[in-house]
């Protein structure tokens, strides 16, 4: 293990540093080695740094057992991923309080970027599960990857429907990787490793409280293009993700559901002040909007918009074959090599789907 990683290591495993006030001091002083050796009174001028973190800073080798965090990872072949490696996420990196040390078990893949969030209430009704799983299967089928937090209800259901489609799933955790919570799920969480991976900002041995949870949902939303509340009653920590993702420039999408239903009053409220209401599959990837880069998916094609993910492969080439700039429908045609009525039919699907717009009669261009 490099020095930068071991000092990156002991300063954000440090009892008692958020993420904001680590993000301060790496801002400050540059790099964890440099924050650890500081003096008392440059740490001091640092928001939200007293005393007492002044004296944990100072003494943090007395505080954080680096190598036994490494052994423990070691041993339950748990990658320590720092921020600016190559497989850290880069949404993640985007974010003001991005977390320098990611503890992830399985494994992160490129295609990730191209993720939505689904989250919920763990009390959710028979309607909200299927929803959620029927939903998180089709986003999966489509080459989505699905990103939860492992709960009860909402979570579990999105998690296990992107595993029955054969997709990729990420879970992150409100704790430390070596507790699973709730504990009933440390079969799922296995199947989420070996589909994908489940992440914790945590020191592994981090049990779960109230104060975890709400700061793992920055990371449930960073991780995704879009978040998808399905049930959150008006008092709900999906409320909280739904609102970091309107923090951090993230589209928030809610399934409606009855204005009896006590499970939909949060989604409901939701539509109301602004969120995209969505019924199914189509909704969600049609109303999402052209991605930062081109993402690369399982099968080798780089996506520009998630709505991409559904084409087939005659409204792929047809699409491929489209230009940014006023593309003439005779030159589509002779590049596809299909009959006239196949690309016009086509044509009309893409405009439906919002990737391509017509200029005229016999243009048409990508948006």
């Amino acid at each position: 293990m490099s020095d930068d990683l071991e000092s990156s290591l002991r300063l954000a495993m440090l009892p008692g540093i958020g993420p904001r006030t680590l993000a301060d001091l790496i801002q400050r002083f540059g790099t964890a080695a440099a924050v650890l050796s500081a003096d008392a009174a440059p740490l001091s001028g640092v928001r939200n740094v007293g005393p007492k973190l002044v004296a944990a800073i100072q003494h943090a080798g007395d505080h954080v057992d680096v190598d036994a965090i490494v052994h423990w990872c070691d041993d339950h072949r748990v990658t320590i991923l720092p921020i600016g490696s190559p497989h850290y996420p880069q949404s993640l990196q985007e974010l003001p309080d991005a977390p320098p040390i990611l503890f992830v078990g399985g494994e992160l893949k490129p295609c990730d970027a191209l993720a939505v969030a689904i989250v919920g209430t763990r009390h959710a009704t028979a309607y909200g599960r299927s929803q959620a799983e029927k939903i998180a299967y089709g986003l999966a089928k489509a080459g989505i990857t699905i990103v939860s937090g492992m709960a009860r209800g909402i979570d579990s259901a999105a998690h296990q429907g992107a595993i029955d489609a054969g997709g990729r799933t990420i879970a992150v955790f409100g704790c430390g990787l070596g507790h699973i919570y709730p504990p009933e799920n440390a079969d799922l969480s296995r199947r989420i490793a070996d589909n994908g991976a489940v992440v914790s900002e945590f020191h592994p041995q981090t049990k779960p409280h109230s104060g975890t949870f709400p700061q793992r949902n920055r990371l449930i939303s960073g991780l995704s293009h879009a978040t998808l509340v399905i049930e959150a009653p008006e008092r709900s920590g999906s409320l909280i993700t739904a609102r970091t993702a309107y923090e951090q420039g993230r589209e928030v999408l809610a399934l409606p559901g009855a204005v009896t239903s006590r499970a939909s009053q949060g989604t409901n409220l939701l539509i109301r002040d602004g969120a995209t209401l969505i019924r199914n599959v189509d909704d969600i990837l049609e109303c999402l909007g052209p991605l930062a880069q081109p993402v690369p998916t399982s099968d080798g094609r780089d996506v520009h918009r998630p709505a991409e993910a559904l084409l087939n492969d005659r409204e792929r080439l047809v699409l491929d074959a489209i230009a940014t700039e006023a593309t003439a429908i005779d030159n589509i045609v002779q590049t596809c090599g299909l009959p006239v009525p196949q690309v016009l039919a086509t044509i009309s699907v893409l405009e439906v789907r919002r990737l391509i717009r017509r200029l005229s009669s016999q243009y048409v261009s990508r948006l």
